[in-house]
């Protein structure tokens, strides 16, 4: 093998080559193939100055600094800018010296078109050779696959895979009917997405990557259905800020997961708001090991507080997000505090010693059937309570700013757990009431994928054991956000509050859950018949569907377009003492009791009925497939 230098040698040795052969052939041209004897004569004399010339321009240039199998069009480029500079010299030289005869301005004209196909062909050429050498028997192995999306990622795709030997593309398919029936990187671009079901038969794949990562979330979300439907395995290219910031490249594809199905398209946050609400502030988590509580302490240390101090009452939670933290963010100062939302004395000591300038409070119960029987009061006393305390004392010891994160089951509940974060609300509305220098917010959304308890880790180990795949009821929908979505949604909120706001956020569409069930079945690599999904009938405090508002309740607009101001009804005076006498019961009030006097408390709470509660659907086709 040759070393560097030799090989640089070499380039330069073809370069001066296709510098005398564009001269003899630019003469060749003009004369039509037959050049006069006197311009012979006249361009032998030339080319023994002007070659020199123009190679030392080149040099310059650093036309020898790259590799040809390499080669690209940022190296044409370059090419082009050397010999644009190096003709310009010559035009100048040849002005000045004025050979007799004269070179023909149209040999001027010529001979730097030539050398430019000459070298810069000869790289392009090298390059496809060297990539059919290393590279063209793996067009023949690998599995195939066909690409959907027919933009810059699939091209940058396409070139990344043919040199792979994992996969074998078979064809695009694309919605933009321009591109129909071309080619992209030698590929044909067969259709539509809409005819991926035909193709994936005729061509007999059963992979599919989606190359949309700069798509809107709905194009992409319909893309991995479609591959679901089809029977194909999806994977998808990494998103576009994750490409932008050179994280990853654009071949690293990975399977579609759930979260690409129910995911929506990135959250825009005010930043530098954000920042001045933050930074140099001490701010306190409650619930900090939880699923929401832990993404709210990640995206609140990108602000550089002056202190973070993480409250929860599991140890093992709490543990585990101090060593991330120590590993992550090791110059921020936090502190971890084992204590419970509903001892008075702990939480007025921890409020006294760090005096936290903003306090989200995400510590509750929230599993819903779990919280609905034996739990009630437990449930009550901790959302209600527990919020009363945490809020009581912030307001006590200065905090600017208390922030409670809600639920959309607040709204009309029919649950315990629901009624319980009414009453929260209720709690720190009643508290802005008479607090002048401490505002208090409220957020509520919906369910969050991932989340501990959530219905699609469930799903995910129902199908890992082969199903059967549980759904309470074939009509069921929920709202769905990822963590880090909901997180930054309820920061938001935060530094948009002027105190005394029920913030919702915009969930998007509802799912229906047996439709997500069927999805997450495809997505498996399994079918419908393999992995059978069984109706339970709905649980204790469940409801068909989830509602953000309540029917008393109408929202206005922020400038934020996923949050919106849900006008509450107002909480009368002296409210918040009686409730607070009822839940400091020393003893444990029955779940009958507790619903009862909920229900005294909060208008709206309807709990369901028993029999309703049980009832099983009777559609003898429920079990099957739609």
């Amino acid at each position: 093998m040759l070393n560097l230098r030799a090989r640089s040698l070499l380039v330069m040795l073809f370069d001066l080559a296709a510098l005398v052969a564009a001269w003899w052939g630019a003469y060749l041209l003009r004369f039509n193939l037959s050049v006069p004897t006197e311009y012979v004569d006249s361009m032998l004399r030339t080319v023994t100055w002007a070659v020199p010339l123009q190679a030392i321009v080149f040099r310059v240039f650093g036309l020898y600094q790259g590799i040809w199998r390499f080669a690209s069009i940022p190296d044409l480029f370059r090419i082009a800018r050397a010999v644009a500079v190096s003709t310009l010299l010559l035009a100048m030289v040849l002005l000045i010296a004025r050979p007799f005869p004269s070179v023909p301005r149209s040999v001027l004209l010529l001979q730097p078109v030539l050398v430019l196909l000459l070298m810069g062909g000869a790289r392009m050429l090298y390059r496809a050779w060297n990539e059919h050498r290393l590279y063209g028997s793996l067009r023949i192995q690998g599995k195939p696959v066909l690409v959907l999306g027919a933009g810059d990622a699939a091209s940058s795709l396409l070139r990344e895979l043919s040199r792979s030997s994992e996969w074998r593309v078979v064809g695009l398919l694309d919605d933009d009917p321009r591109k129909h029936k071309r080619t992209l990187a030698g590929q044909r671009i067969l259709g539509p997405l809409s005819e991926l079901d035909r193709w994936v038969r005729e061509l007999r794949v059963q992979h599919a990557i989606i190359a949309m990562p700069g798509a809107n979330h709905t194009a992409r979300k319909q893309a991995a259905t479609l591959c679901a439907r089809a029977g194909v395995r999806p994977l998808t290219v990494p998103a576009f800020d994750d490409l932008m910031s050179g994280k990853v490249t654009v071949s690293k594809v990975r399977s579609v997961e759930v979260e690409d199905l129910l995911g929506r398209d990135p959250v825009w946050i005010d930043t530098p708001l954000l920042k001045t609400a933050l930074e140099s502030k001490v701010v306190m988590v409650t619930g900090a090991g939880g699923s929401i509580g832990s993404e709210l302490c990640r995206q609140i240390a990108q602000f550089r507080p002056a202190q973070l101090v993480f409250f929860e009452l599991n140890e093992f939670f709490l543990y585990r997000l101090l060593e991330e933290f120590q590993a992550s963010f090791p110059e921020l100062p936090t502190v971890g505090v084992a204590g419970d939302v509903k001892d008075a004395v702990r939480v007025d000591q921890v409020m006294r010693q760090y005096a936290p300038t903003v306090v989200f409070h995400a510590a509750a119960y929230k599993h819903v059937p779990l919280m609905e029987e034996i739990n009630s009061w437990e449930a009550v006393r901790n959302n209600v309570l527990g919020t009363a305390t945490i809020a009581r004392a912030a307001a006590n010891h200065g905090a600017e700013e208390f922030v409670l994160v809600s639920t959309d089951k607040a709204v009309n509940p029919t649950n315990v757990m629901g009624a319980s974060k009414r009453l929260a609300e209720m709690v720190c509305l009643a508290l802005q009431q008479s607090s002048a220098s401490t505002r208090f917010e409220m957020v509520r959304f919906g369910n969050v994928l991932g989340s501990a308890g959530s219905i699609i880790p469930k799903f995910q180990e129902q199908i890992a054991r082969g199903g059967p795949v549980t759904v309470t009821h074939p009509e069921i929908t929920r709202y769905f956000m990822s963590i880090p979505e909901a997180s930054r949604l309820v920061l938001q909120a935060a530094c948009m509050g002027k105190g005394g706001e029920i913030f919702v956020m915009d969930m998007g569409e509802s799912v229906k859950i047996a439709d997500l069930a069927r999805d997450m079945i495809r997505l498996s690599g399994a079918s419908e018949s393999d992995i059978r999904i069984e109706f339970s009938g709905l649980r204790a405090g469940e409801k068909l569907y989830e509602e953000l508002l309540a029917d008393d309740e109408q929202t206005v607009p922020t400038r934020h377009p996923k949050l919106r101001v849900a006008k509450a009804r107002e909480v009368e005076p002296g409210w918040l003492d009686e409730a607070l006498i009822w839940l400091r019961q020393p003893r444990v009030v029955p779940d009958a009791e507790v619903r009862r006097d909920l229900r005294r408390l909060i208008p709206e709470y309807q709990p369901t009925q028993r029999a309703e509660l049980r009832a099983i659907p009777t559609d003898p086709g429920a079990t099957a497939t739609r």
